[in-house]
């Protein structure tokens, strides 16, 4: 309020209203919201396998044929798909390359992803295909036995890719230059064209063989100058063509045959890091097992944030052990 004298009838008030604020529509922030995640371009890329898990955990040991009591739960997976979680509860978001059938499986999967702050965007929904599963036995010992129906990925093809391709993602004149995380369950001819595709040639490219019967299908990135494998021992092993004794022997292994650089883990026992100069090890932190389907996904992704966050070798590997353990502990449930 401000005075000012004017007249003999005495002092002038002037008074001086705010402006009313503008009330935001919750309606319309939504609106922008959704507007400007679509004009947000993605700088990680997760490729592969999107799916429901469905694993059933036993605290009792389990023989061929066993009927023991335990908990059967259903969860987003995948090799891609756990990968892109991990990395967004490390504060990353990740687009994922992969398909899903237009079923009721699909459309709960979609909306879980989306509740756990991925994006969905570039996800291919097919009418022809079903959406994939994964159903898998635990027992105190680990994996007992396992079953994947999961063929609508490989039915996709190359299609999943189309982003990268036709200008949302990336193209001839503007390739795609963030991480790409990939696993092997693309089918071989496309896994194959994408070692050679200038589309893929220069991004930050860290790949999965998703298990042991799929290692060889990335054989053919072995020359690449910028793929990085994750394997285990026995896939490692797979890839060279001959048994190996540990990770660090693998490891150094897997350059040899033409890795830009690997990665190796070996359960329990020391993991690897190796490229063509120098061979970084680890020791896994020492934890009772409470699961293990998806403990390798999670050392990936846990790797690859530590080493986006500025991390050098050595602390980003063993800061992957350690979330590995942490999740293979069951207490990282998020």
């Amino acid at each position: 309020m401000r005075a000012r004298f004017g007249n003999r009838y005495g002092p002038r008030l002037h008074f001086s209203c705010p402006k009313p604020r503008a009330r935001a529509c919750p309606l319309v922030a939504l609106r922008i919201g959704v507007h400007l995640l679509a004009m947000t371009p993605a700088h990680i890329l997760c490729i592969g396998s999107v799916l429901w898990d469905i694993i059933g955990r036993s605290a009792q040991p389990m023989p061929l044929g066993a009927d023991r009591p335990g908990r059967i739960t259903m969860l987003p997976g995948g090799v891609a798909l756990n990968i892109a979680m991990a990395l967004a509860r490390a504060g990353h978001r990740p687009a994922l390359l992969s398909v899903l059938g237009q079923d009721p499986e699909g459309d709960a999967l979609l909306a879980a992803c989306g509740r756990l702050g991925l994006d969905m965007r570039y996800v291919t929904r097919a009418a022809d295909l079903p959406t994939d599963r994964y159903m898998a036995i635990e027992g105190p010992e680990g994996l007992c036995a396992a079953v994947a129906d999961a063929h609508s990925l490989e039915q996709a093809g190359a299609r999943i890719l189309a982003p990268l391709f036709d200008g949302r993602l990336g193209g001839r004149d503007a390739a795609f230059q963030g991480c790409v995380a990939m696993d092997g369950n693309l089918a071989p001819d496309v896994l194959a064209s994408c070692a050679t595709a200038p589309e893929l040639a220069g991004c930050d490219l860290r790949l999965a063989p998703a298990s042991p019967g799929k290692a060889l299908r990335l054989v053919p990135f072995l020359g690449h100058k910028r793929a990085v494998f994750y394997t285990n021992l026995e896939e490692a092993g797979l890839i060279c063509g001959q048994a190996l004794p540990d990770a660090p022997t693998a490891a150094q292994m897997l350059v040899a045959k033409g890795a830009a650089r690997a990665l190796v883990t070996d359960g329990a026992a020391i993991a690897a890091d190796a490229c063509a100069t120098t061979c970084h090890t680890g020791q896994p932190p020492r934890v009772a097992v409470a699961r293990i389907t998806g403990a390798g996904d999670t050392f990936m992704a846990a790797h690859i944030a530590a080493e986006l966050a500025g991390h050098p070798r050595a602390a980003a590997l063993q800061m992957a052990l350690a979330s590995a353990a942490r999740y293979v502990s069951g207490k990282d449930t998020a």
